[in-house]
């Protein structure tokens, strides 16, 4: 019979009841001796007490014993939860407290059972993830377990460990017989690039590294990537797109050469030589554009290493305003600087004239110099047209520009320069229009 279906009896009712039953036993029991034994009140007490006491004791405990067990199994349950086996489940006959707490324990074991499976499910999805990812992934313990691996996916074994496990092996031992470039890199801390093999079978890896505390206990996760596929197709995109640059490059300034060069000698087979200079000057013009467009690929091409020294902020800001118009907001900072003074100059003349070329007025192009926390922050600000969220984005990307005629080399080379010294470039709009171009160094030579 549903429990639903049945009266409701709680506990306060039968144990009411059973109470009753007893005290109106024990005054029917008295009451009848003392019919068969008058005048004889310790005789029929004794005698009510012997016949009622047996009969209370055992209908309490027919009452007490269902609970007890009902308690034993509640307890059993439990344990069960604790070893994480949510197949139990408990019944009780009586529809009363107890019935509430025996369905309010087997909710709790359902909600615990979709749980654990729901669980189980996402540790199946994440582990076939985990496995099949191309990344090779080590959780590696402290120094307290003499960096012993914890986990690897197969693709670690695979790099690392011949496809056998890796899990109990310590990294040090591993990393013996792994290639020396990945100990290296190790070694170096942080997350980086590195080359493994030979000049035919290079492969180019990508390092990455987290620290994490896990069961209390300091981990850290390696995950490598190999790269060398990717490189490649980017590198195939860059060539076919400098080919394009330079193809519509030396066709914008062929072209008109060759027409010009048969007008001129059209002029001279016809006599007439007096427009040859102005010919002659507008080919040297753009002779003189597309040299200055070859060498500005070529110094990208084969930007050297940076030869830092000492360097004088007056004199190195007064050769920078001798090529182009700028104003100098706070003061200079009172300790040289230390880097390459050619290649630096060569970075802000580009950023200064782009700014110039922004739309900003002359005076408002401007260069600030601060030097704070062992960085060196040189920051070119203009008042120009600023950039959109598209053009930020790309605008350090070697060839992208927009302007017509642009190369798209002048913030590529500022931030090969920057990235060279140690540093990096940062571009980001003003507030009131304009942009400004930091270039972030460190502060010495350190």
């Amino acid at each position: 019979m549903p429990m639903h279906s049945r009266p409701r009896l709680s506990l306060v009712t039968r144990w009411s009841a059973l109470v009753a039953t007893l005290l109106a036993l024990g005054i029917g029991v008295t009451l009848a001796l003392e019919r068969l034994l008058p005048n004889r009140p310790v005789l029929v007490g004794a005698l009510g007490l012997a016949c009622v006491v047996p009969l209370a004791i055992i209908m309490i405990r027919a009452q007490i014993q269902p609970i007890l067990s009902l308690f034993r199994a509640l307890e059993g349950t439990v344990t069960s939860y604790n070893d994480g086996d949510f197949s139990f489940s408990l019944h009780w006959p009586h529809n009363d407290e107890l019935a509430d707490l025996v369905g309010a324990h087997n909710a709790l074991g359902n909600v615990l059972r979709e749980q654990r499976l729901a669980l189980v499910q996402r540790e199946l999805l994440l582990d076939t993830m985990v496995q099949n990812t191309p990344v090779a992934m080590l959780l590696v313990g402290d120094a307290a377990s003499a960096g012993a691996i914890v986990y690897g996916n197969l693709a670690a074994r695979q790099l690392l460990n011949q496809g056998r496990k890796l899990e109990g092996h310590h990294l040090a031992d591993i990393l013996e017989q792994a290639s020396p470039a990945l100990g290296d890199a190790l070694a170096r801390g942080g997350d980086g690039l590195f080359t493994a093999g030979d000049s035919e079978d290079e492969e180019v890896y990508h390092l990455a590294r987290r620290s994490f505390s896990l069961n209390g206990r300091k981990h850290e996760l390696l995950l490598l990537r190999q790269l060398t596929q990717e490189l490649r197709r980017q590198e195939v995109q860059t060539w076919k797109k400098v080919i394009r640059v330079i193809s519509h490059e030396l066709n914008n300034s062929l072209a008109p050469l060759t027409s010009l060069a048969h007008s001129g000698a059209e002029l001279v087979r016809r006599g007439q030589t007096e427009r040859l200079p102005q010919i002659l000057e507008t080919i040297e013009e753009r002779t003189r554009h597309l040299e200055t467009f070859i060498l500005g690929y070529a110094r990208f091409a084969k930007l050297p290493a940076p030869r830092a020294e000492h360097c004088d902020w007056d004199g190195f800001v007064e050769r920078l305003a001798a090529e182009v118009q700028l104003r100098v907001v706070g003061a200079l900072p009172s300790e040289p600087a230390w880097f390459d003074p050619a290649q630096m100059e060569q970075a802000l003349l580009n950023l200064l004239k782009n700014a110039h070329e922004s739309g900003s007025r002359p005076d408002q192009v401007e260069l600030h110099v601060k030097a704070a926390l062992g960085l060196l922050r040189i920051e070119v600000m203009d008042r120009g047209q600023g950039m959109n969220d598209a053009v930020l984005t790309n605008a350090l990307v070697p060839f992208y520009s927009t302007k017509r005629s642009g190369t798209g080399l002048g913030l590529a080379l500022a931030r090969e320069i920057a990235e060279a010294h140690g540093g990096r470039i940062t571009l980001g709009n003003r507030d009131g229009g304009g942009l400004t171009v930091a270039l972030i160094l460190p502060a010495a030579n350190l």
